[in-house]
């Protein structure tokens, strides 16, 4: 898989124009951003907190095998069209939940843990959501007669599209860092980002007045070779760079860097001071990479109260998904690269749910999957490519389970939804969903199209999928 490119990478220019701004307008956009929010959202209630957690599923993740209709009608016509990937129907995990299709879903055999979330409530399918500039019917993509997302089934483009929730337009800033932009005066303490990524910079939180912070899959990323006082050789030439960095810099990039790697060092000392109070979690995660990334997140929202944060938004990424091969085991298609990814997805996702219960936050944090697109929905042989429309999870306490949302696709090859090769023309749009949670966050109705900008083009600004 390709490493995105674009506008939002750190090239040297795109630097040196942040360092700039740094440090001559951070207090003016911050003084405006205040400003705004002022009339923006709705009032929180004192002790209110609210956490959105955004997980990516790099690659496109097969999610025609995620859920599978299980009733007879229903499997057949899947199992006619997935051709060697179909799962076994024995073997689909049942779940209690309603669809407007008029048929009964079970997940992948790899997924017990959500099963029993799903059970629960607490964890449910937005069906065939996707990138698009415009509700789009088969006939308007045929015709071309309606706009359509830049570089559809193009990775590196999709990532940021659905990140940016923006597909017609040139990258500049991510629908979680709009968000948090408008939400940030909620927060009494800005010595931390409420943005943080657990895999590095992303395009989901990129803002133009909150920045992300970055820490790894195990915490606060330090320095190494530092250490206090100056009897070490570590110590020594720790207290060195502070003395260099303290110094009067000859120029306005020399004086931004010095400011940026300072502030840096001191916020890593102060969340790791943070998450080393932490309170040890009963809760067992995984020993993956995404269940230490979901600890983390875990343990950075069991600080939050000492942080003054009211609002956080953080970004997990895993990746892997793009199949085009090895996808499943012939003759035992319930096994395979793509059923280890989601075994790790469900065991890591439960146990975080589980985690904020243990903090008494499960209301109070909503997580999401996106991806950079669905796959095509017959095989190339042992695989899948890319496609379009997809199915993907929410998770929380707030959530109002129990039913599937939006709209399954038609499983016909060719079919009223199909582009060709089982690729599905959304039919709900990443604007919607999106604007559903920055409703649950805070964001008034009005002022939705500050973080969606395109949501006013799309019916259903809020899909009814949070209480």
């Amino acid at each position: 898989m390709k490493t995105p490119s674009g506008p939002h990478d750190p090239t040297r220019r795109r630097f040196v124009g942040q360092c700039c701004a740094a440090v001559g307008a951070t207090g003016l956009l911050s003084a405006l951003a205040q400003l705004r929010v002022l009339g923006a959202v709705a009032n929180p209630p004192a002790g209110d907190y609210k956490a959105i957690v955004c997980l990516f599923l790099a690659g496109g993740n097969d999610a025609n095998n995620l859920i599978v209709p299980s009733d007879t009608a229903g499997y057949n016509a899947y199992a006619a069209g997935r051709g060697a990937l179909a799962l076994p129907r024995t073997g689909l995990l049942g779940v209690n939940v309603t669809a407007n299709d008029g048929h009964s879903y079970g997940l992948h055999p790899a997924m017990p843990e959500l099963q029993a979330l799903f059970n629960q409530g607490r964890s449910t399918v937005m069906a065939n959501v996707g990138t698009l500039c415009v509700p789009t019917t088969k006939a308007q993509y045929t015709a071309r007669s309606v706009p359509l997302p830049n570089q559809l089934f193009s990775h590196n483009d999709q990532q940021v599209e659905w990140q940016s929730s923006l597909p017609d337009r040139a990258f500049t800033t991510g629908w979680g860092g709009r968000l948090a932009d408008l939400v940030n005066a909620f927060n009494q303490n800005n010595a931390i980002s409420m943005s943080i990524s657990l895999n590095g910079q992303n395009s989901f939180q990129v803002g133009n007045t909150v920045a992300q912070y970055s820490v790894n899959s195990t915490g606060a990323v330090a320095m190494s070779g530092t250490a206090t006082g100056t009897t070490t050789l570590a110590g020594v030439r720790t207290k060195a760079q502070s003395d260099l960095l303290a110094a009067q810099q000859p120029g306005l990039m020399e004086t931004a860097f010095a400011t940026q790697t300072t502030s840096a060092i001191s916020d890593s000392a102060l969340v790791s001071g943070f998450l080393s109070g932490n309170p040890t979690f009963s809760t067992v995660f995984p020993t993956t990479f995404l269940g230490s990334q979901l600890r983390t997140i875990a343990r950075l929202i069991a600080a939050a109260p000492q942080l003054g944060l009211r609002r956080q938004v953080f970004f997990a990424r895993v990746g892997g998904w793009d199949l085009h091969d090895d996808q499943v085991v012939a003759g035992n298609t319930g096994t395979g690269a793509h059923a280890n990814l989601l075994s790790d997805v469900s065991k890591s996702l439960a146990a975080f749910y589980n985690a904020t219960v243990e903090l008494g936050v499960g209301q109070m944090v909503t997580t999401f999957t996106a991806s950079d697109f669905g796959r095509t929905f017959n095989t190339n042989g042992d695989g899948s490519d890319h496609g379009w429309g997809s199915h993907h999870l929410i998770m929380g306490g707030a959530l109002r389970g129990g039913q599937i949302y939006g709209r399954m696709p038609d499983w016909t090859i060719n079919g009223p939804d199909d582009t060709g090769r089982g690729r599905w023309i959304p039919s709900t749009s990443v604007d919607e969903y999106s604007a559903t949670m920055a409703s649950w966050f805070g964001v008034s109705a009005t002022n939705l199209p500050v973080v969606l900008p395109n949501i006013g083009r799309f019916a259903n600004p809020n899909l009814g999928f949070l209480g």
